[in-house]
């Protein structure tokens, strides 16, 4: 665990000093949003296709985040250091799932309130569409830190990594869909089949987080 703070804290203080990924993930979900509000020509939304609008923007924007995961590992030898460092090599990888969950916190926190000025008339199911977006966060974060890995190497890493990544999180945004319809449906939120997509979600979030776990040791070495 203390081999996981020490490179959770030096990525968040990277990003701290650098800036390079939270204020382009804001910018360019907020930019998706305005793009949303005057293409449809509608000044709210509910149910699948508010559903739609929110998890594509946060998509997309979480890839921004995962293309930029190992650039200091890449460029400054990092990889080779946890090859030689005497801790155990799934550490980064669990540094870099709570890194890239700390990320996707900070731009909820900014994207669902403008999300909610844009295209919504009854914010009240924002409070537990909390609770799906952290199931959607962890299953992101795992499954981008096990493709970022592979595709980091990659001459073709920019554009390797969303080919790969994109098919592999097709079952975790059709349940968090499932999940968030119902929450912005009009009239107000409902709890209908909820649990079901829920349960979805936890499922794939730990099948990738123990999948990532057992094999990043394997994933560094190739």
């Amino acid at each position: 665990m203390s081999a996981v703070r020490v490179m959770l804290v030096k990525d968040l203080r990277v990003e701290l000093r650098t800036l390079q990924s939270l204020p382009a993930m804001a910018l360019f979900a907020v930019t998706t949003f305005v793009i949303f509000r005057f293409g449809l020509d509608r000044t709210s939304l509910e149910g699948s296709l508010a559903a739609g609008v929110l998890l594509v923007t946060v998509l997309f924007a979480a890839l921004l985040a995962i293309n930029r995961l190992f650039v200091a590992e890449r460029d400054e030898g990092g990889f080779d250091a946890i090859r030689l460092a005497p801790v155990d090599p799934s550490a980064l990888f669990v540094a870099k799932v709570l890194a890239l969950l700390a990320y996707l916190a900070i731009l909820e926190v900014i994207a669902l309130p403008v999300f909610a000025a844009f295209f919504l008339d009854d914010a009240t199911g924002l409070l537990p569409l909390a609770g799906i977006m952290l199931l959607l966060d962890l299953g992101l974060a795992a499954t981008g830190a096990v493709i970022s890995t592979i595709g980091a190497n990659s001459r073709a890493r920019d554009l390797l990594t969303p080919l790969v990544l994109l098919p592999l999180l097709i079952p975790l945004m059709i349940a968090a869909a499932g999940a968030t319809e119902p929450l912005l449906a009009a009239g107000g939120p409902s709890y209908a089949d909820v649990g079901q997509w829920v349960l979805t979600m936890a499922l794939y979030d730990l099948l990738f987080v123990l999948v990532g776990y057992a094999t990043y040791e394997f994933l560094l070495e190739d």
